[in-house]
């Protein structure tokens, strides 16, 4: 399915794992832009405007409920936002859903096929 004018920008400090979605994702046909810290991320996502944001739950210096919290009410709904760990972090979670993650990803049990059909249905929700 090609991917063209979808945009998934990936919010990651983890560099393997950030290299690893940042390709099964192009090579799926999305148009993709990587960070690795919340702040970067938050700069992106006004430059970038994407659609899909997976966002990292734990990192340094600007976490993922942080950059949730950072982001106005009318950004948020732009774009469907995904929240990854893989820690339970269930307070984290919750949190994050309150501030307009649709979805929780444990990263250590989605494949990258699952990752692409995870970012295709938010697309199509």
């Amino acid at each position: 399915m090609a991917h063209s004018k979808s945009k998934v920008l990936i919010i990651e400090d983890d560099t393997s794992i950030n290299e690893a979605y940042n390709l099964i994702l192009t090579k799926s046909g999305f148009e993709v832009q990587s960070a690795f810290d919340g702040n970067e991320g938050i700069k992106l996502i006004k430059q970038f405007e994407p659609q899909v944001l997976l966002l990292d739950l734990r990192m340094p210096h600007l976490d993922g409920v942080g950059v949730l919290t950072k982001l106005g009410d009318t950004l948020k709904k732009t774009m469907h936002i995904i929240v990854l760990s893989n820690y339970d972090m269930q307070k984290e979670i919750d949190e994050a859903y309150k501030l307009g993650a649709e979805r929780y990803i444990l990263k250590a049990w989605a494949s990258p096929l699952d990752l692409v059909q995870i970012v295709e249905n938010s697309l199509k929700a």
